[in-house]
């Protein structure tokens, strides 16, 4: 009696689950169930999914076959071997975030076999150097505080499908975000190299960047055509540099693709040009006195008094605080940027 009832338990817990993974035969189910390893946690109604994360594991326990998504944050686990997921190819999603992997720790071509993984996330481990022979179908790729300071040339060779590249909070340097170490980023559309050691704008960054995060960072300066290499630019954070009015060129800023700007927490004395097409500017922090409408307005005096509203400037936001500027808002700036709906001085 005991066994039927706990095989009826079973069959109602299949049913759910192989509606939810109509690729997953039966016989597959029961396989996957049954080869969950004792130190995770593999719910039926979820089949694809192993969760092995707070265990203090320090080690990759056996993978069953058909797991797509695989959680092991949270451990202590410091070598990641080429064995670690044999049975398991096709993973598309491995959080292995705050553990111990090393780049020593970390066997060339680990996860080389992992033909359908779409997203790695491996922050807070103490990784030196990005790993190298990563499968071609990844399209995140976290490595957020880690202690790494060398991109190999040719790392990302192949890797023309990620679009999000995280490494804030490590120990990258100039020389080491160049041309040829990011070669192979062709879609890249997200970078984050916030908090990190450069003293200059990086160089041979993907034209199909869309978001730059510098922020954290020394830089003391933007060369005047530094985005002519960048025409997708739309969201753009150098918050907390050493930026001041001699490190921005007059027009650095005019590309019709930014919508986001911030430069809080620099050392900035006067408001720099705004293009017509920015929509959030993040000036707090610095050392402005004043804010003149008419020396930073996009559009000549002449051509205000024909300003038609959906074609005037379109700054929407504006944040001024920790500046010395004081109220009340100048009728000049408001005459410029009609569509203006919060200043926050």
């Amino acid at each position: 009696m005991a066994l039927l009832l706990a095989l009826s338990s079973v069959l109602l817990l299949v049913g759910p689950a192989l509606a939810q993974s109509p690729d997953m035969s039966y016989e597959d189910y029961m396989a996957q169930v049954q080869a969950c390893p004792k130190e995770c946690r593999c719910p039926p109604s979820f089949p694809n999914a192993v969760y092995c994360d707070n265990k203090a594991l320090k080690r990759i326990p056996t993978i069953p076959p058909h797991t797509w998504y695989l959680y092991l944050q949270n451990n202590l686990i410091d070598v990641l071997s080429i064995d670690a997921f044999r049975n398991a190819t096709q993973l598309r999603w491995i959080n292995l975030n705050h553990n111990r992997i090393t780049s020593e720790g970390m066997e060339e071509g680990a996860l080389a076999a992992m033909l359908r993984l779409v997203h790695l996330y491996m922050d807070d481990n103490l990784l030196s150097s990005i790993p190298a022979k990563l499968p071609s179908s990844l399209e995140q790729l976290r490595l957020s505080r880690n202690r790494i300071s060398k991109i190999p040339a040719g790392v990302f060779s192949g890797l023309d499908r990620l679009t999000l590249l995280e490494l804030q909070g490590n120990k990258l340097q100039d020389d080491t975000v160049t041309e040829l170490s990011l070669k192979g980023l062709s879609n890249l559309v997200q970078i984050n190299l916030a908090k990190n050691q450069l003293t200059t704008m990086p160089l041979g960054l993907p034209i199909t960047i869309t978001q730059l995060f510098l922020d954290n960072n020394a830089i003391e300066k933007i060369p005047a055509d530094y985005f002519k290499g960048l025409p997708k630019v739309a969201f753009l954070r150098l918050n907390r540099n050493k930026l001041g009015n001699g490190g921005l060129p007059k027009n650095v800023f005019n590309m019709s693709s930014i919508l986001d700007l911030q430069l809080s927490h620099n050392q900035l004395t006067q408001v720099p040009m705004i293009p017509s097409g920015l929509e959030h500017l993040h000036l707090d922090h610095n050392q402005i006195k004043s804010v003149n409408g008419s020396d930073i307005c996009p559009v000549s005096a002449d051509a205000l008094e024909g300003y038609a509203t959906e074609t005037a400037p379109k700054l929407r936001y504006l944040r001024l605080d920790g500046n010395e500027v004081k109220p009340p808002i100048p009728r000049d700036l408001m005459v410029c940027f009609r569509l203006l709906r919060s200043i926050v001085i």
